[in-house]
C-alpha cells in the first residue's frame, strides 16, 4: 500500500516536470538577456535549482576553510535578517550594538586590555580587513612624515610570499610598494633576519600570517616583533605588524592559548580573521581590530546622514548584510569559550587522526599534519612517480574536491595537495576519504603504467 505522503510527493513531481517540460523542455531559455516574459516562480526557482545540482557537494569540499553547515537556529536568524542592510544603523540600531559586543568580544580574546582603548570593525571577509587596516597604517605612516618634515611619497610594505593574494592586491590598488619575501623550498615561511633587511623609514607595515593558505603554518610572529623592537631601539624605526590571522584567529586562542602571537607582542597592533573560517559563520564575514582607537586615522571615517542619522562608516563597501554578524553572534552565545574549545579540539584530533592514516599508507609524504591548525597538506611519493594533480582529478570523480597546486614562487617546483578539516568532517567520512585516496592513486598508477608500457610496444618497429 502507497502511502499518501508518496502519493503526493509523486503527484508534485509529476506537476514539477510538466510545468518545466511543458512550457521550457523543447525551447531555448535566454540565458544572457532578459526574457520577453516572466515565467512562474517555482518553474523559475526549480530551473535555477537544476542547474545548481551540477555544483560540487560543499560537505566534500575539503579544498574551503569556509563554513558549510550551521545550526538550524543559526540558519533561522539568517533568513529573518537577509533583508536588512548593516549600514543602516538609523533603522537598525541593534545590529549595530551586536556587532561592538563582537568587537569588545574578539578584542579582548585577542589581549587588547590597554584601557579598553581599542576599536574595530566588521567587514564582509578577511580580504576587506586586510585592506582596511593597511590603508590605516598607510595614513599612519603618511602623518608621521609630514609632522617630521620627510618625504611621503615612497610607502612600501612587507610580507612574505606565503600570504594571500589580497595583500598583493592592497600593493596595487593602493600604489604601495610590495617588498615581498620570498619563501623557499626548504621553508616555507617568512625569516625575521629577512623582514630586518628590507625594511626601511618608509615602511608602514610588516605583514604576517597565523595559518597561511598555502601550507597552514605559522610566521615566527614573536621573532619578526623582537627583530622590530630590535630595529626600534637601534634606529628609532618604529613599524607596525599587522596580523593576518584570517585561518587561526578562532583556532590559536582555544588551541593554543599560551601562544603569543597578538596584541601581547608590542608591534602587533591590528589583527584580521575570518569569521567566516573557524569562526563557523558562512560566508562572508570578517573581522579588524585595532590595538588602540589611535591606530584608525580620523581621515578614513565618512560621516553620512541620508539614512536617517549621522553615521560614521569604515567600510569599503556602503552596502554589508546584517545576518552574518547575527550568525555570529549566535554562535558566540551558543557555543562560548567551551564550546568553540571543545570544536577545535575535536577538528584538531581529526586532522592529525588523517595525517598519521596518510603517511601510514606509505604513499605519501606529509608536510604539514597539523601542528597549529587543522589543516593537513601532503604530496605522492616520489616512487609513485604521480602528480598531485592526477590525485585531485580522479577524487573529483568521487566527489572530493581536493586541490592540487604549486607553492609560490622560490619554491614552486614544489606541487602539493591540501585538506582542511572542518567541524562537519566527521570521523566515518575521513576513512571513507582515506579509502578512496588510496584506491584513486593506485588505480590512476596502474592505468599510467599500462599507457607507458603500451607506449613502449608501439615504439618498436614491426620486425
Amino acid at each position: 500500500m502507497v502511502s499518501k505522503n508518496v502519493g503526493k510527493d509523486r503527484e508534485n513531481e509529476s506537476l514539477r516536470h510538466t510545468r518545466i517540460m511543458g512550457r521550457y523542455g523543447i525551447e531555448n531559455i535566454p540565458k544572457y538577456s532578459f526574457p520577453e516574459n516572466g515565467i512562474e516562480p517555482r518553474v523559475a526557482y526549480d530551473i535555477i535549482h537544476d542547474e545548481l545540482n551540477l555544483d560540487g557537494n560543499p560537505d566534500l569540499n575539503l579544498a574551503t576553510f569556509v563554513t558549510t553547515w550551521m545550526e538550524p537556529e543559526a540558519d533561522r536568524l539568517i533568513i529573518e535578517n537577509l533583508h536588512k542592510n548593516f549600514i543602516d544603523h538609523f533603522e537598525y540600531p541593534q545590529i549595530k550594538e551586536i556587532e561592538e559586543r563582537i568587537v569588545n568580544i574578539m578584542a579582548r580574546l585577542f589581549h587588547a586590555t590597554d584601557g579598553g582603548d581599542f576599536s574595530g570593525t566588521s567587514t564582509i571577509g578577511s580580504s576587506e580587513a586586510i585592506m582596511l587596516g593597511l590603508l590605516a597604517h598607510k595614513f599612519n605612516w603618511r602623518e608621521t612624515r609630514k609632522k617630521q618634515g620627510m618625504d611621503y611619497g615612497k610607502p612600501n610594505i612587507v610580507f612574505g610570499g606565503d600570504t594571500h593574494i589580497s595583500w598583493d592586491k592592497f600593493a596595487r590598488y593602493f600604489d604601495v610598494e610590495p617588498r615581498i619575501i620570498k619563501i623557499s623550498e626548504e621553508k616555507f615561511t617568512i625569516d625575521p633576519e629577512d623582514v630586518k633587511k628590507v625594511v626601511d623609514e618608509n615602511t608602514i607595515a610588516v605583514g604576517v600570517v597565523l595559518g597561511t593558505t598555502f601550507t597552514g603554518e605559522f610566521d615566527p610572529i614573536g621573532d619578526i616583533n623582537q627583530a622590530l623592537l630590535d630595529l626600534k631601539r637601534e634606529k628609532g624605526l618604529d613599524i607596525p605588524i599587522h596580523v593576518d590571522a584570517a585561518s587561526a584567529g578562532f583556532i590559536t586562542p582555544f588551541y593554543e592559548p599560551d601562544f603569543k602571537w597578538d596584541f601581547r607582542l608590542e608591534q602587533v597592533k591590528s589583527i584580521n580573521v575570518s569569521g567566516h573560517k573557524y569562526g563557523l559563520v558562512y560566508p562572508g564575514l570578517g573581522w579588524l581590530i585595532f590595538r588602540s582607537q589611535s591606530m584608525l586615522p580620523s581621515e578614513l571615517k565618512f560621516n553620512v546622514n541620508y539614512l536617517g542619522d549621522e553615521m560614521p562608516t569604515y567600510t569599503l563597501n556602503f552596502s554589508e548584510g546584517s545576518s552574518m554578524i547575527v550568525a555570529q553572534y549566535y554562535n558566540i552565545l551558543r557555543l562560548g569559550m567551551k564550546g568553540y574549545r571543545n570544536i577545535v579540539m575535536g577538528m584538531m584530533e581529526n586532522a592529525r587522526y588523517l595525517a598519521k592514516k596518510i603517511k601510514d599508507t606509505g604513499m605519501f609524504e606529509v608536510l604539514n599534519d597539523a601542528r597549529h591548525i587543522p589543516v593537513v597538506t601532503f604530496r605522492p611519493s616520489v616512487n609513485l612517480n604521480i602528480s598531485p594533480f592526477q590525485i585531485s582529478s580522479r577524487l573529483r570523480e568521487r566527489g572530493w574536491i581536493v586541490p592540487a597546486y604549486s607553492l609560490p614562487e622560490n619554491a614552486q617546483n614544489i606541487t602539493i595537495m591540501r585538506v582542511v578539516v572542518r567541524e562537519n568532517f566527521t570521523r566515518d567520512m575521513m576513512d571513507i576519504f582515506l579509502n578512496d585516496l588510496v584506491n584513486m592513486t593506485e588505480s590512476r598508477k596502474d592505468m599510467d603504467d599500462v599507457m607507458k608500457n603500451n607506449n613502449k610496444k608501439t615504439s618498436h618497429p614491426i620486425s
